[in-house]
């Protein structure tokens, strides 16, 4: 995990923590130099081999601002040293929600299928926050790692006989961290799990919550969702229980190793009492530091299952291509598919003969399942087809080329939620040039103008306010009117009208036609009404892989 970890560095926080071990050396050695001084000042008169700076001559008023010296500079190259920790794990876990969410918004949908929604959402959320946690362990044992190389360096050098402990101090840190190393890494891989069953509970609450009453099972989603609540709690508290087993071990060996370490001063001959108190004073100062390490390996196993996750979504492949063809051309750029095959469904489509010409509607209708929303989803560019022949005006196009081609367009399906804050805010997301005249041009053609009108706030008002809110039909006339303004080369509404009555669906989608007249408009739908204004009809029936045609035979015909 260490090696993953120094792999999602970049250059700036290589060079930062390179910094940042210099930094933690720096105070080590200033902590150390503390300590050493410290020993004329509880034993006067009493000298260590270190040359002038610990001359016992010196008087005790000098004595002492050496060790003042030392203790400031340790303070304040401590204090910067945790300034630049604390930026480095800010800005560590904001790259890692950077990079991992570029990577699923690059990511083809064929590579999410087996995806969760609530999977996805933790990963962006409360597991980039154990990974965080985690890397804080890491810094913490590299500042204990690099405090007890120095102070054992201090150790040894004041008195070498002492220092036959060292194997036994060793000895007590390995024995620390490998203790319940096991069951730790268990409870951090089931605790990743349950949260994100905990967020599947918990996503688009008011619409589950309508749910479950409406089925009268307020009862049994109490009862499953306090199962998950229990794991978590059990998964949490015994965490932490491993961490005070931990510490406990980890005490009662530094109680046995220091008793020793008395024992043994005392019976070995030439060992006086300055060496000794400097040793001890050198020792103790990395107690702390034993218990801070035991706490940072539980920190890194409970972090190891969360970066394993993370890592699962950034080695997704991403869909985008280079550029722009440039012998493409997209203005009133007619497109004609002659052959296509895609794989959902699983009996396979085929498409055939299939003209899409700006300015025209293509109405999709079949039964649910069979396949449309596939077919959606490879003539957005979204995803790839098993097999693909097309022309782009009288130039042959392979299925890269048609993907940059349909780039400028529009997807609205069914069930989009809205994350703007406002209606103006939402539709300068689609157009941020628009002026306010411009929205309220297009929301007059979807019909959501007068709904605006008995509201104080015009363009400013809320989306998720409960006296603003607006209803399904509403947001679906909003996404459209985000559609008019974006003007697309190719406009793509999966059931995007469903929450619209009959008669106001085929009102909002004339208006499309009229807004947008260099738009390929396909429009999937189940309702017949939509045929009068459709300029061609793809019909797929039966469940059964069936070519579909779009030459002119099929103009204005009922689905």
């Amino acid at each position: 995990m260490l090696r993953s970890i120094a792999r999602t560095l970049s250059g700036v926080e290589q060079a930062e923590t390179a910094a940042y071990v210099l930094l933690s050396l720096a105070a080590a050695l200033a902590g150390s130099l503390a300590a050493v001084l410290l020993v004329p000042l509880v034993q006067p008169g009493h000298s260590l081999p270190f040359g002038a700076l610990f001359n016992t001559s010196r008087s005790v008023e000098m004595q002492a601002a050496y060790f003042a010296i030392a203790m400031a500079a340790f303070a304040l190259l401590r204090w910067q040293a945790a300034r630049l920790g604390a930026r480095l794990v800010g800005g560590y876990g904001m790259n890692l929600r950077r990079r991992v969410h570029a990577r699923l918004i690059d990511a083809p949908l064929t590579s999410l299928a087996d995806s969760t929604s609530a999977e996805i959402a933790n990963v962006l959320t409360h597991n980039v926050e154990l990974i965080v946690q985690g890397f804080s362990a890491l810094q913490q044992l590299l500042i204990a790692g690099i405090t007890a190389a120095v102070s054992l360096g201090f150790a040894f050098w004041v008195s070498p006989p002492l220092m036959l402990a060292a194997p036994l101090l060793a000895a007590v840190g390995l024995v620390a961290s490998r203790a319940y190393g096991r069951e730790q890494s268990q409870v951090g891989r089931a605790y990743v799990a349950d949260m994100t069953r905990l967020f599947w509970h918990s996503e688009d609450f008011p619409r589950r919550l309508r749910h479950v009453r409406s089925f009268e099972k307020e009862d049994v989603e109490k009862a499953s969702y306090g199962a998950i609540i229990t794991r978590l709690c059990h998964g949490y508290r015994r965490q932490l229980e491993l961490v005070a087993s931990g510490r406990l071990t980890l005490e009662l060996l530094a109680a046995v190793g220091i008793a020793a370490l008395f024992v043994l001063a005392h019976r070995w001959h030439g060992i006086d009492q300055a060496s000794l108190i400097a040793v001890c004073l050198l020792l103790g100062r990395l107690l702390p530091y034993l218990v801070l390490t035991r706490q940072s390996f539980q920190q890194l196993r409970s972090a190891a299952p969360a970066f394993e996750l993370w890592q699962r979504y950034m080695n997704l492949d991403s869909s985008r291509t280079s550029g722009v063809p440039s012998h493409v051309a997209t203005a009133g750029t007619a497109l004609h598919i002659q052959r296509m095959r895609l794989i959902p469904p699983v009996t396979g489509l085929d498409v055939g003969d299939l003209v899409l010409v700006p300015g025209e509607l293509t109405l999709i209708s079949g039964d649910s399942g069979i396949g449309k929303s596939s077919l959606i989803d490879v003539l957005a560019g979204m995803t790839r087809p098993q097999h693909f022949v097309a022309t782009a005006g009288d130039r042959s196009i392979d299925f890269d080329e048609y993907r940059e081609l349909v780039r400028h367009g529009a997807y609205v399906s069914q069930n989009v939620r809205l994350w703007q804050h406002s209606i103006g805010e939402c539709l300068r997301w689609a157009a941020p040039e628009a002026t306010d005249d411009m929205l309220r041009s297009a929301l007059m053609d979807v019909g959501l103008d007068t709904r605006l009108a008995g509201s104080q706030h015009g363009l400013d008002t809320a989306l998720h306010s409960s006296s603003s809110r607006l209803s399904g039909g509403e947001l679906q006339r909003l996404l459209l009117a985000q559609v008019i303004l974006r003007k697309p080369f190719l406009a793509l509404l999966d059931e995007a009208t469903s929450a619209l009555d009959a008669a106001s669906e085929v009102m909002v989608l004339t208006a499309l036609k009229r807004r947008l007249p260099k738009t390929i408009l396909i429009v999937v739908s189940h309702r017949s009404g939509v045929a009068a204004i459709a300029d061609q009809c793809l019909n797929i029936r039966n469940h059964v892989a069936t070519t579909v045609a779009g030459t002119a035979d099929f103009r204005r015909a009922a689905p």
